[in-house]
């Protein structure tokens, strides 16, 4: 799949993956809302962060290098062979749960069993997960390669429900189970989302509604075998999955850096790790945008190879695209960081009363919308690093990755010390900046001589930038003289007068950035794309 075509998949998938990812927010949002009223806080960050943290860390490092290695574009690729390769995750998931699983049992500072029970059934339910999931990642590799996309958002969205729903319900209903009301959603999460998978390609061949080159032609190619002519894996893909595990490590500290040490250091109790996730949980959009464009970058672009090596039609689109979701994620990343100093307070009032808006809840997340900004930049400046390194300079980014990780380690435990729960922000700010500098500057060398200038995106026009400047001075003015007094329609008019700030602010959007506008509605999801199911 080439060209224009491979861009409106491309576009898609990423589309979906950022409504998903926003629909699974929302989700999470209110199940927060909703159990807060029935458990503690305490209880909360032991599930949100301890166990989830235990969710994430086993699944990265089970398959995220697979993922990688396998959706890079390299030449006569046998789809069997990728398949056998991605049903090395399944044991791979194993070893890694017995590892952290008893980490977790043993090697941290375990709850206490009176206020929070059933700690090791947690546990347990929480590596179960991360082994079933991965039963279904050689049709999820199939699938986006394919450009599945509706497969995806389906099982995700339909999964995390349940997995909401069961919680909310065991939560409500049992709150004495505590930690099992989750345990049991987790497990039911991973059944339904490995579930849709198998059950979705097996009705596709039944009904034979695939091509007859596609890799699923009957159930036993769900499942690994053994080829005649050819190895049982493709050891080009093998060797860039043993560069791409180095760096899954390195990666996985710094996304989820803060949380480990909390949960290594206990910087934080249970409770502030509790409200802290809730503040955190506002950014995960952002956090997974590289894992939906690399679903773009990976396979546009031929690893290792210079500008002058790529097909020009090929890299016209990918700078089209690199230069545009720049300009897209700096806009909205600055609305977020503007709107966000004067409303922090009112949304965690609302959200969670007096519990979230006191102390240093607005502060936390006032930073935390910095955080956003440069989260989302991040996102897509490395992503397209990722996605053109050859195997030497992934071995070779692999030490620089160690140096982010020791950067983030120091300053997290230095501004912890000093600034609590908010000295994780400024930490992963600074580590985000130092990671953004290094990655513009291997773009700008390697587009260094070209035509290109897809930096450009970083620059708003001056007109953007005057009207977030006088939102910014409205809303803390309405701030300063609505909020402090107390009653609804103070609250009420303060979110009015935000309201007709930000539609300005997308109004002058609309008019400056024409070039933008142009790009989304003509060149990315116009006509000239095609109209494809």
């Amino acid at each position: 799949m080439e060209g224009r075509e491979l861009l409106a998949g491309a576009a898609r998938a990423a589309t979906y993956n950022m409504a998903l990812q926003l629909g699974i927010r929302v989700m999470t949002f209110i199940l927060n809302g909703v159990v807060l009223r029935y458990i503690s806080k305490e209880l909360l960050g032991v599930v949100n962060v301890r166990l989830t943290l235990l969710y994430t860390t086993t699944l990265f490092i089970a398959t995220e290098s697979f993922d990688q290695a396998c959706l890079s574009k390299i030449e006569n690729k046998d789809w069997k062979q990728v398949v056998n390769l991605m049903w090395l995750t399944f044991p791979m998931s194993i070893l890694v749960c017995v590892f952290f699983g008893f980490v977790w049992m043993y090697g941290l500072e375990r709850p206490d069993p009176e206020s929070i029970p059933y700690y090791g059934f947690g546990v347990l339910c929480f590596c179960l997960n991360t082994v079933i999931t991965t039963l279904a990642r050689p049709h999820f590799i199939v699938g986006q390669c394919h450009l599945f996309n509706r497969l995806r958002v389906v099982s995700v969205a339909v999964s995390e429900f349940a997995r909401c729903v069961i919680s909310a319900f065991l939560v409500i209903y049992f709150p004495q189970w505590g930690i099992i009301s989750f345990a049991i959603g987790q497990l039911i999460c991973s059944i339904v989302y490995t579930g849709i998978y198998y059950a979705v390609f097996y009705l596709l061949i039944k009904k034979k509604d695939v091509d007859k080159s596609f890799v699923f032609q009957s159930v036993r190619d769900f499942f690994p075998s053994i080829l005649p002519d050819k190895s049982f894996i493709d050891w080009r893909l093998a060797a860039l999955t043993g560069s791409f595990f180095k760096q899954s490590i390195f990666k996985q500290l710094l996304t989820e850096g803060e949380k480990y040490i909390m949960t290594i250091f206990g910087v934080l109790n249970f409770g502030d790790q509790g409200f802290y996730d809730i503040i955190d949980n506002t950014g995960v959009v952002f956090r997974e945008l590289d894992d939906s464009l690399q679903y773009f970058f990976y396979p546009a672009l031929q690893r290792g190879s210079p500008l002058a090596s790529q097909p020009p039609d090929t890299i016209d689109l990918v700078t089209s695209v690199l230069q545009h979701l720049l300009k897209t994620v700096t806009l909205i990343g600055c609305i977020i960081l503007v709107f966000g100093q004067s409303y922090a307070f009112l949304a965690l009032d609302l959200y969670g009363g007096s519990l979230l808006s006191s102390g240093a809840g607005p502060l936390l997340l006032r930073w935390y919308c910095l955080y956003v900004l440069v989260l989302a930049v991040n996102g897509i400046t490395e992503c397209f690093f990722f996605s053109i390194m050859s195997k030497e300079q992934i071995d070779s980014y692999n030490n620089k990755m160690l140096l982010f990780s020791v950067i983030l380690l120091v300053s997290s435990l230095f501004l912890t010390q000093h600034f609590g729960s908010v000295g994780f922000v400024l930490a992963n700010c600074i580590n985000m900046m130092c990671r953004i500098l290094h990655s513009v500057y291997f773009i700008h060398n390697y587009y260094l001589g070209s035509r290109y200038q897809p930096l450009k995106g970083f620059l708003p026009s001056f007109a953007v930038l005057g009207s977030l400047v006088i939102s910014y001075c409205v809303t803390a003015f309405s701030e300063y003289n609505l909020c402090c007094k107390s009653g609804n329609l103070y609250n009420l008019l303060h979110i009015v007068i935000g309201g007709v700030c930000l539609l300005a602010v997308l109004v002058t959007i609309v008019i400056s950035e024409r070039d933008l506008v142009h790009f989304v509605t003509t060149q990315l999801w116009g006509r000239k794309i095609g109209k494809t199911n």
